[in-house]
């Protein structure tokens, strides 16, 4: 496997099809269908389930994702280190920031947008992926801090508490549970789900609350962030659960949340290496957008 294959997988699975992903990466559909096959090939399984002209990532894929992420993030990063060093850059500033992927679309686009007003000289790289990896890309050095949820995983963090939500569900617009102010877990009875995939801690919650009720879920699709539970729901394919501060980056979309019961509190919060001090750039950047995510949930 290479770089370019890790990338173009990378690409689907956060875009949702290589016609996306071809336009993320800037090449043809085609190259990015060859760079899928050449990739499942060297590994010897199948990343994606192929259903009239879709692809449905497997649990293999979901499973690979994180370490794909982290992985291709780095090599990323010392390809523009690279790219700096033969052309002098060297001394610009640097910060280093770890999102959940879903963040990227709107929430983060607008706050580093207003940050970096000013700052001409400044480049900010950003890491994604789940809250383990982005705990560990903390840990190993290769982001200044991170937004997780908390508690944390992983020890070794100074932990900056931002705020509080809840669990909302998601549901396409004109859909029948739209009319009810509160979502109950008795009204998602039969009714196709699209869910973040097994190995999320929210879906090991709401399979606990599932089976408290005696319900058997009806899940129709598995996905891996908010974003894309948003858009498939945006198409009709089921209803969601996830946490209140994701769901309203995706409020363009033709979807409404309620509020869900039982209650899923969630706990937000910054993460840095507890033995090295924060700098300047870092402390402004995680103050300000501590401020944007508080003010979007009022």
């Amino acid at each position: 496997m290479n770089l370019k294959q890790l990338e173009a997988f990378q690409a689907i699975m956060s875009t949702g099809s290589t016609i996306d992903a071809a336009t993320r990466m800037g090449v043809s559909q085609s190259a990015i269908s060859r760079l899928l096959s050449q990739l499942e090939e060297s590994l010897g399984f199948a990343l994606f389930l192929r259903r009239k002209g879709r692809l449905t990532p497997t649990a293999e894929a979901e499973a690979f994702l994180p370490e794909v992420s982290g992985l291709v993030d780095n090599l990323q990063r010392v390809q523009r280190m690279a790219d700096d060093l033969r052309l002098g850059h060297s001394s610009r500033p640097l910060l280093r920031v770890a999102v959940p992927t879903s963040m990227t679309q709107q929430c983060l686009p607008r706050v580093v947008a207003e940050f970096m007003q000013g700052r001409d000289d400044l480049v900010i790289e950003l890491v994604t992926g789940s809250y383990d990896a982005l705990e560990r890309a903390v840990l190993d050095r290769s982001v200044d801090f991170a937004f997780v949820r908390l508690p944390t995983e992983l020890p070794g963090f100074e932990v900056m508490p931002v705020l509080k939500v809840q669990g909302v569900c998601v549901i396409p617009q004109g859909h029948a549970l739209c009319e009810k102010p509160v979502i109950h877990v008795s009204d998602l009875r039969g009714i196709p789900l699209v869910l973040l995939g097994r190995q999320r801690n929210l879906r090991t919650e709401l399979d606990q609350v599932f089976r408290q009720a005696s319900i058997l879920p009806n899940v129709r699709m598995e996905v891996h962030s908010a974003g894309a539970a948003c858009a498939f729901v945006a198409e009709g394919l089921g209803v969601s659960i996830i946490n209140e501060l994701l769901a309203n980056d995706f409020l363009s979309l033709p979807i409404v949340t309620r509020p869900f019961v039982p209650a899923l509190p969630y706990s937000f919060g910054l993460v840095f290496r507890s033995d090295i001090p924060r700098t300047a750039l870092a402390e402004e950047f995680s103050a300000l957008l501590s401020q944007r995510l508080i003010a979007s949930v009022r």
